[in-house]
């Protein structure tokens, strides 16, 4: 099952050592998720992570960035609702209720579905979905592989999200928050959460 992590909304100062550290751990696929920010700080970024690792990431605004810099592709959601014109490549977008996964995924490579569980970024952004609805998706086909869960996911239940048929989790909240964007240089403890994150997921 692929892991994927959402990038926090603000940049930071350690922020490339640590992408590239979990690249270096296997993360799967990164999205650049950064609203509301000037282009320029996204390029800088993207200068800063080694060119090896920029196909396995996604850009959520911006998306001149996708070539200019050979990214993996493109994300849509209710900000950039549109793919750019004549745009051929990778493209995932976000869904928040099972018949919007029926309607679009499979006019995209994967998309998401949240939030599957009570996000942990994101307060009173409760589950919508009981574990017997996952189930029932799934059975019915709705849930496979083309479909990442993303909301409140953690080490104590990534693994329901691999039995519910998922093709794979994101994070934010559950690795971000070992990490204190202000005043914390050592993000040790943000990479060995990855890693049980990672083993889980495999």
């Amino acid at each position: 099952m692929k892991l994927i992590l959402i990038t926090p909304p603000t940049y930071f100062v350690e922020e490339d050592k640590i992408i590239t550290a979990l690249f270096e751990e296997g993360l799967d696929i990164l999205h650049l998720r950064k609203p509301d920010t000037a282009p320029m700080y996204a390029e800088r970024l993207l200068t800063l992570i080694p060119e090896q690792y920029h196909k396995r990431i996604v850009v959520h605004g911006h998306f001149y960035l996708k070539e200019e810099f050979h990214l993996k592709g493109i994300h849509l959601n209710h900000r950039n609702p549109q793919k750019p014109y004549r745009y051929k490549g990778h493209t995932s977008c976000s869904c928040h209720s099972l018949e919007e996964v029926k309607e679009k995924k499979y006019q995209h490579d994967y998309v998401f579905l949240s939030p599957v569980f009570d996000s942990i970024s994101k307060q009173n952004y409760k589950s919508s979905y009981s574990d017997v609805e996952l189930k029932n998706a799934h059975k019915a086909g709705i849930i496979d592989k083309r479909v990442i869960a993303l909301g409140g996911i953690d080490i104590n239940n990534i693994k329901e999200v691999k039995n519910h048929g998922f093709g794979g989790a994101a994070v934010l909240g559950a690795l971000w928050n070992k990490f204190d964007l202000c005043d914390t240089h050592d993000f040790s403890d943000l990479i060995e959460h990855f890693k049980k994150l990672k083993k889980l997921a495999d």
